[in-house]
């Protein structure tokens, strides 16, 4: 057995369902991101401009090679027509424990396997989501998939619900054969279904617009104009996913193993963690709120920023029985949230004059 097939064995062990081998040259497509940084499209994510994101050997100069991972979370299924007018979204991978928290234990577990095989230490350094580098063009290159219109990484059998992560390596491995077809073809499901009208003609994303920027990574008001856009995404957004013909369930021979096979038991949704009562939802203050998403994604949003996306979906939801939770809400000690509960006030109180 060869070290590649090794490695890659051992990395499905450890719950990545797909792996593939990559130089350490310059991403392809910097120029693109490039243009993208200076039309000011990556909003107020500054760790975003670092340079090193133009050669991974800037990262780390002693890389020889780059495993790149790809783990599965579940699939959510096509777009859900009504969730009833005190329910919310939030993004698939949100449902469970952060990944954050879980899958660096299995990188290190991984390079150490790596380390026993070659029979001694080297230099070696993992990410997942952290580090300066363009994950899903090294992704595209070792073979993982190609990226799609809405800028995601899709596989022809389990689509793009999965976690991109890797290995920087100083030791030598057979590089795979990057993936060169696009599998788009003409389709533009993802385009005409975004809300916010956020993805771009050259594959690239306006983060200021984009949903699952504004209710996680935006620690600001959310626009004015983008609110009536969030419809019911609380924590994230997966509509363009969710549209994406290779991410249907069934169009596989077998069912995709993004759906439940395969999936890890951390990142299955707890039932706890269900947006049912959204007005319930604003009476969470600093403690409970921690104590009841801890280890979750949601955590990253504070308690400030996601109460400021239940209001904005409570004001799209136009219920008048959730009036008394957001005129509580009105009276909270952050500014954040005062201001989008009386938004969100307005919006229903519109509805009952009309």
């Amino acid at each position: 057995m060869s070290l590649e097939t090794s490695i890659k064995r051992e990395a499905r062990r450890l719950g990545f369902v797909l792996a593939g081998v990559t130089t350490p040259k310059p991403p392809p497509h910097w120029q693109t991101y490039e243009h993208w940084l200076s039309m000011g499209r990556h909003a107020s994510m500054g760790y975003l401009t670092d340079p090193r994101r133009a050669d991974p050997l800037l990262v780390m100069p002693e890389c020889l090679s780059i495993l790149v991972l790809a783990f599965p979370y579940p699939n959510p299924g096509p777009l859900a027509q009504d969730l009833g007018r005190s329910h919310g979204h939030i993004a698939a991978y949100a449902g469970g424990k952060d990944y954050h928290l879980v899958l660096p234990e299995r990188l290190k577990e991984l390079a150490l396997h790596i380390e026993n095989k070659v029979g001694k230490p080297f230099v070696h350094r993992e990410y997942t989501d952290t580090g300066p580098l363009l994950e899903r063009d090294l992704a595209q290159r070792a073979g993982l998939g190609w990226i799609g219109r809405n800028t995601c990484l899709i596989h022809p059998q389990i689509g793009s619900y999965f976690l991109l992560a890797e290995i920087l390596l100083g030791i030598n491995l057979e590089p795979d054969p990057p993936f060169i077809a696009d599998r788009c073809g003409k389709c533009n499901r993802c385009i005409t279904a975004c809300p916010t009208q956020c993805i771009l003609s050259d594959r690239t994303i306006d983060a200021r617009r984009c949903l699952s920027y504004q209710t996680i990574e935006n620690r600001g008001e959310i626009p004015q104009d983008l609110r009536p856009s969030m419809g019911t995404q609380v924590f994230g957004c997966d509509i363009c996913q969710q549209v994406c013909p290779w991410n249907r369930i069934k169009n596989k021979a077998v069912a995709s193993p993004l759906h439940k096979e395969g999936i890890d038991p951390v990142f299955f949704a707890n039932p706890e963690l269900t947006i049912q009562d959204l007005a319930g939802e604003l009476a969470l203050g600093p403690r409970e709120f921690n104590q009841k998403y801890k280890d979750t994604p949601i955590l990253r949003s504070k308690r400030r920023g996601y109460l400021r996306n239940v209001a904005v979906v409570l004001g799209n939801s136009k219920d008048d029985t959730a009036i008394p939770a957001l005129e509580k809400a009105t009276l909270d000690n952050e500014p954040l949230i005062k201001e989008h509960a009386a938004w969100a006030l307005d919006q229903i109180h519109k509805k009952d004059l009309r």
